[in-house]
């Protein structure tokens, strides 16, 4: 097998990675190393009393359960339409797959307005039937999750559309001519060969859910204790002049996503290296 030799590396190629670092950092890295340092200014008093605030913890606890059940719910739907766009050719396929983007066009605000129109309990479509059955949708978690589910949709196709075209049909036929059935072929063969584009999907998606802003506040109602995520705690914690808290609370949010994104990037390549 012939090596691969090294591009050399020149002095437009360096000014490039440098222009790129840069952007990066500007745009990136330094603005939150901001949030970091406020964060941890004086120690971690700001972080001991974000902890110790019922709101928070309330926020907290309920945006780490919507972002959970809006990422099993892409995930689910994400690896079935994800299929349906790959092996299955129908009328209207093209337009399918233009809507599944529709999430990173539009504003999330005209999304939770979209909902609220459809789910509001007076003015909304299905409200009213809903609340005479006696569901609340909008102003509850049911509505937080729609919105959020409905922002990170595009998230985990996207990862595993590519995935599916690339690895073709080839195995899959193969184990159907031995006897496997639909479940067994999908268990045995397309999971493990997708298993890492899901990976990357469901990160991003919680990612995303987490950091989740204007089509909760539509749709939440943004009750404290109730209906309050932790990014509106954010809003409301620095209007309130309680910026410490308000640091700690975005640090709390964008840590547990790093953390994720960072524990992926580590294990990917331990995979890959071990032939599998």
């Amino acid at each position: 097998m012939a090596s691969r030799v090294a591009a050399p590396v020149t002095t437009g190629t360096r000014v490039r990675r440098l222009l790129v670092v840069a952007y990066l950092g500007l745009l990136v890295v330094w603005p939150v190393g901001l949030v970091v340092r406020r964060t941890f200014e004086g120690g971690g008093e700001n972080l001991t009393t974000a902890l110790s605030d019922p709101v928070v913890t309330s926020a907290l606890q309920l945006t780490v359960v919507v972002a959970l059940w809006a990422v099993a719910i892409n995930t689910v739907f994400g690896i079935g339409i994800s299929l349906l766009l790959v092996r299955q050719e129908f009328p209207g396929k093209r337009v399918l797959s233009a809507l599944i983007d529709l999430p990173l066009s539009v504003s999330p605000v005209v999304v939770g307005l979209a909902l609220l129109l459809a789910y509001g309990g007076t003015d909304g479509l299905f409200g009213p039937g809903l609340e005479s059955a006696g569901l609340q949708v909008v102003f509850a978690t049911p509505a937080i999750v729609l919105a959020t589910a409905f922002i990170t949709l595009p998230l985990v196709i996207r990862e595993i559309v590519p995935v599916l075209t690339e690895i073709g049909t080839d195995q899959e036929q193969a184990a159907r001519s031995l006897g496997a059935g639909g479940w067994q072929t999908f268990r045995r063969i397309t999971l493990p060969s997708i298993r890492w584009a899901l990976v990357y999907g469901v990160v991003l998606s919680l990612a995303r859910a987490l950091g989740e802003f204007g089509a909760v506040k539509i749709v939440s109602g943004n009750l404290i204790g109730q209906t309050q995520t932790a990014t509106l705690v954010v809003e409301q914690k620095y209007q309130d002049f309680e910026q410490g808290t308000a640091y700690a609370t975005s640090f709390l949010l964008a840590l547990i996503a790093v953390a994720a994104l960072v524990v992926v990037a580590i294990l990917r390549p331990q995979e890959n290296s071990d032939g599998h």
